[in-house]
């Protein structure tokens, strides 16, 4: 029987969710799990940090994939994905989310290995976004799918998946934060004193944290002016843990930030926790952060067109604004919305705290059960209808 599995990662979001899945598979002595990283980030408060502070072990397999554009990084993955599975011929590869890293399941599907999507589903209908193209491209590859809630699993029906293929485990950011956060709150008490916010040029309550880093955003001048100028209309300070990218192309663009932004290097989990719960409210772009700031009850701010999480809204956790149409989202009647939210509370929709548990458990009954191997196409047996002429000559 083959008992391998090859999950493929490559960015710290993907180290944040997958991390517990990760936890309960290294915990059956009958599979034999490889962590493949793809390289995608690389530096350590990309990467490294996040598999300390969230006790990780590493990959033992890094693809060193990179490049200048997306096209470079996404042929760089499938280029050195393909003889590592080749040669390591997993019973199916685990891919997560809807980066650069996820089209590497090409490789997957080259090899006839099966895939496994998990996040799969999603969907923002916004087809201006890669990342709406890529867990496209992955659901449709996949012999397995994992989505986070029903939604999800109808939106795929829709589009002609097998309902038989996709499973409904909820969302792991809420293991994540019941596990990491909730658990240790005390630790993280004692780190977040009036020090820690002095450091960091702000005060408890008083400030709002900010992500920004997708593609529609941050490559297009006219979408990241009007992100400057919402907040420099914010009523407190905004600070700004950036991406080298969003960095690069606030120089690129020749974008001065407002006077109330203040803008430091990427952090690791820890401190990112902290500064999240210590927040007025956030502004993000991020699907990842917008998710954890309506379970850790941190109003936010989604500065997006469209979104494949609409549940932070159904929660009324979250307020909307459009880069790319302004005028129609004043900063006055945003800013007033967020505020309007800070202090209150609500009920999250997000899972139950066990999504990590339930794809493990399920991973491994279909290994145990060879079921992977019936994805193989050596199972399939299509019958041929000899009676079909392509030219319209039939008989």
């Amino acid at each position: 029987m083959n008992n391998r599995l090859a999950f493929i990662l490559g960015i710290r979001p993907d180290v944040i969710r997958a991390a517990l899945v990760i936890k309960h598979l290294r915990r059956y002595a009958d599979c034999e799990f490889h962590l493949i990283w793809s390289g995608q980030h690389y530096s350590d408060n990309l990467k490294d940090i996040f598999f300390r502070e969230l006790e990780v072990v590493p990959a033992e397999i890094d693809l060193g994939s990179g490049g200048e554009t997306d096209a470079d990084i996404v042929a760089s993955v499938i280029s050195g994905l393909y003889p590592v599975l080749r040669d390591l011929d997993p019973a199916a590869a685990l891919f997560l989310g809807d980066t650069n890293t996820t089209v590497g399941s090409i490789a997957a599907a080259q090899l006839n290995v099966p895939i496994v999507h998990i996040e799969g589903c999603m969907r923002s209908y916004d087809w201006r976004m890669p990342e709406e193209k890529y867990r496209t491209t992955i659901d449709h590859l996949a012999d397995v799918i994992y989505a986070y809630c029903d939604e999800y699993k109808a939106q795929g029906i829709r589009e002609g998946l097998n309902p038989a293929n996709i499973v409904v485990v909820g969302n792991p950011i809420v293991d994540i934060l019941e596990h990491y956060y909730f658990s240790r709150r005390s630790r993280y008490g004692a780190i977040m004193t009036v020090g820690f916010f002095a450091d960091r040029g702000v005060a408890r309550g008083a400030y709002y944290l900010m992500t920004c880093h997708r593609r529609e955003n941050v490559e297009n001048r006219t979408a990241l002016e009007a992100i400057l100028g919402l907040v420099g209309e914010a009523p407190h300070p905004v600070h700004f843990p950036a991406s080298y990218r969003t960095q690069q192309r606030l120089r690129d663009f020749r974008l001065a930030p407002p006077p109330n932004l203040r803008i430091v290097d990427p952090i690791g989990y820890d401190e990112m926790l902290c500064l999240l719960v210590g927040a007025r409210g956030v502004l993000t772009d991020s699907g990842t952060v917008v998710e954890e700031a309506c379970v850790l009850q941190v109003p936010s701010v989604q500065m997006r067109r469209a979104t494949e999480r609409p549940q932070v809204y159904d929660a009324r956790a979250c307020v909307k604004f459009d880069p790319a149409e302004p005028a129609s989202y004043p900063s006055r009647t945003v800013f007033g919305k967020l505020e309007s939210l800070v202090g209150t509370r609500w009920a999250h929709n997000l899972g139950d705290g066990r999504a990590s548990e339930r794809i493990a458990e399920d991973l491994h009954r279909r290994l145990v059960a060879g079921e992977f191997a019936r994805h193989r196409p050596e199972h399939y047996h299509v019958p041929i209808d000899r009676s079909y002429r392509p030219d319209g000559l039939d008989g």
